[in-house]
C-alpha cells in the first residue's frame, strides 16, 4: 500500500512538523503540501517532526490540489464543516474500507486549519470522510485529524479478517476534469448551458459521476462521445 498525505495550504509550522512525525509513525510514503502558507523547513516545524525531520525535508510542494493527487488511484478528503454544499459525507469505516479495496497509490487530503477544503476541492476527491465529532464543534486541529485517520487505517489493516476484495478504482480527478471541460464546451455550444450557469451545473454533473465511480476507460468513452458530437455539429452546420 502506497499512501500520500496531502495538506492544502497549511499555515502552521507546528502542525506541519507534527504531521510529518505522524507520517513516519504510520508508514506513510509521502507528504505533499499544496501552496503552504509558512516556511515548511523552519525551526519550529523541524523540532515538532522530532525524528522525522528527514521525512519532512522530502515533502513535495504543489501549486494546487489536482496536481498533488494526479497519480493517485483513490482519494479521500476530510471535512469538518457543516456547510459542505450537500456533498455526501461518509463515516471513517465506510470510506476507509473503500480506500483499502482499491489499488494504490492512495491519497488522504486535509484542508486548511481555519476553513478546511473548499467545495470545489472536495469534489476533486472520490470520497469525503467526516469524523465522529460533536455537531456543535465538529472541526479538529489539523494534526489531530491526521492522527485519527491514520490510526483508523492502521486498525483496518491489522484487523483479523479475510482480505478485502479489490474492485476497480474510479478515474482520477484530472481525467474527470478534462471530460467535464469538454462536455461544458459542447453544452455551451448547444445552448444548454449559459456562461453564468456553467460552474454550478457542471458541479452537479461531477457529483453524479463521482457517485457512479466511473472508471478510467468509461470516462475516456464519454469524452470520445462528447468530442465526436462536437465534430458532427460543426461539420453539419450550414
Amino acid at each position: 500500500m502506497t499512501t500520500a498525505v496531502v495538506l492544502v495550504e497549511p499555515a502552521g509550522p507546528l502542525n506541519i512538523g507534527s504531521v510529518a512525525r505522524l507520517c513516519a509513525n504510520f508508514g506513510v510514503d509521502s507528504l505533499r503540501l499544496v501552496n503552504p502558507r509558512c516556511d515548511v523547513l523552519c525551526e519550529e516545524a523541524l523540532l515538532m517532526s522530532v525524528h522525522a525531520a528527514s521525512f519532512l525535508r522530502q515533502a513535495t510542494i504543489h501549486p494546487d490540489l489536482q496536481s498533488a493527487i494526479s497519480d493517485c488511484k483513490r482519494v479521500i478528503a476530510t471535512c469538518g464543516r457543516l456547510d459542505h454544499g450537500g456533498i455526501p459525507l461518509q463515516t471513517p469505516d465506510t470510506a476507509l474500507k473503500w480506500l483499502l479495496a482499491g489499488d494504490s497509490p492512495y491519497a488522504l487530503v486535509f484542508g486548511r486549519e481555519d476553513r478546511g477544503l473548499t467545495n470545489d476541492e472536495l469534489r476533486l476527491c472520490q470520497r469525503v470522510l467526516t469524523l465522529h465529532t460533536r455537531a456543535a464543534y465538529p472541526s479538529l486541529n489539523l494534526s489531530h485529524a491526521v492522527a485519527v485517520v491514520l490510526h483508523d487505517i492502521a486498525r483496518h489493516q491489522l484487523q483479523e479478517h479475510a482480505p478485502i476484495a479489490k474492485d476497480p478504482s474510479p478515474a482520477p480527478a484530472q481525467q474527470l476534469t478534462g471530460l467535464l471541460e469538454d462536455a461544458a464546451d459542447l453544452l455551451l455550444e448547444a445552448e444548454f448551458l449559459l456562461p453564468h450557469t456553467r460552474a454550478a451545473r457542471m458541479s452537479k454533473v461531477r457529483d453524479l459521476l463521482q457517485r457512479a465511480a466511473c472508471r478510467t476507460e468509461e470516462v475516456a468513452l464519454f469524452r470520445g462521445m462528447v468530442r465526436q458530437l462536437r465534430w458532427a455539429i460543426r461539420t453539419n452546420r450550414p
